[in-house]
């Protein structure tokens, strides 16, 4: 079965199971029942770690949002547009941002949401409720992240399915959006996936034809690498066998973002598809800092508090985590991507990265 193929009988399903959601509650109102929706607690205390599919999982505890309930019937009825809303692009092959759901609403004389914040909740109840990522229901984040390489992928959005395009095509990178996402992979003569957090270096190595010295698809994530991405680098380990390396910046962040990569999110627990537990952080680590000399930053009071956080996170308990966790708390001090320009702007890609991908 062909990606298109796929992907038209994914949003068929998906109709259906909006369409479902909906015959429920006109049947329970016909019965005379104040209308329910059942949902996976979300809460803290029901988010656990998961060590055999090495990622945050949903428990069993489950909730009932029930119209009987005062305090959930505005909740309820913006869960409820919300589903008509996703129903409607899925039969029109339409596709939002978060941004339009929220503003969409507002055009609504009974629905609105008092900030985006709250439609953005609105819409992980209804992933939760149907056990699917709101990119199913072609509901997406604005494009931020973007990707370079041998890669031919074939579209399969309205009006360019069946066109080809190569990611070499323009150097700037290709944005990671709707239609890249949910493309079919064609072929590719890389044999890795260099994830990279900063644009600059993404440039960079674009620049210096990295793609080309390492054999490899690069992939800008733009700091915290958006949901698609994050399904993208997944896809193209899994569906293509290629292995996943991350390169981040030398700090607490640039840890978890490679971690969100590996093994999710809490935020995510509920989602399956967006994790690459096979995927590889080769940088820039605290013990980098110290073997190449970099300038460096003092970490601030937030960067020590998350460092402390990471430590007790189940998913830092390997070796390596632990050593470059504690020695960032040891030497207080961070380092960017960056910093590897004090031995000229070639460097990481003459050396530091070539020794990175040999022994990492």
């Amino acid at each position: 079965m062909s990606r298109s193929e796929s992907i038209a009988r994914k949003q068929a399903r998906m109709i259906k199971a909006l369409q479902t959601i909906g015959a429920q509650i006109y049947d329970q109102i016909e019965n005379r029942e104040f209308p329910w929706i059942i949902l996976q607690s979300r809460s803290t205390d029901n988010i656990v770690y998961d060590p055999e599919t090495r990622q945050f999982v949903l428990g069993s505890r489950t909730i009932r949002r029930h119209a009987r309930n005062i305090r959930h019937i505005r909740p309820f009825a913006q869960l409820v547009w919300t589903a008509w809303f996703a129903k409607e692009l899925l039969r029109l092959r339409k596709t939002s941002t978060l941004r339009e759901v929220y503003y969409s609403a507002r055009g609504q004389r009974d629905i609105e949401f008092k900030d985006q914040d709250e439609s953005n909740n609105i819409i992980v109840d209804l992933e939760t409720a149907l056990n699917t990522p709101r990119e199913e229901f072609h509901i997406f984040s604005e494009e931020r992240s973007a990707i370079f390489g041998d890669l031919t992928i074939e579209y399969t959005v309205p009006g360019y399915e069946g066109k080809r395009l190569n990611l070499t095509s323009h150097p700037d990178g290709v944005m990671i959006g709707p239609a890249v996402t949910s493309a079919e992979l064609i072929e590719t003569s890389a044999d890795k996936v260099l994830v990279i957090e900063k644009g600059a270096m993404f440039t960079r190595l674009v620049e210096e034809k990295a793609y080309e010295k390492f054999n490899a698809i690069l992939i800008h994530t733009a700091g915290q690498a958006p949901r698609s991405t994050r399904s993208l680098i997944h896809r193209l380990n899994k569906e293509m066998g290629l292995p996943i390396y991350i390169f981040t910046d030398g700090d607490p962040w640039g840890v978890h973002i490679a971690m969100v990569i590996i093994s999710g999110s809490a935020n995510a627990a509920h989602l399956r598809g967006l994790t690459t537990p096979d995927a590889k952080w080769i940088g820039v680590w605290a013990t980098d800092i110290l073997k190449y000399k970099l300038p460096t930053e003092n970490l601030t009071d937030l960067d020590l508090k998350r460092l402390k956080e990471l430590l007790k996170d189940p998913r830092y308990k390997g070796e390596l985590w632990q050593k470059e966790l504690k020695t960032f708390l040891s030497i207080r001090k961070k380092a960017e991507q960056e910093a590897f320009s004090r031995y000229g702007l070639t460097y990481i890609v003459d050396e530091y990265l070539p020794q990175k991908l040999e022994t990492t």
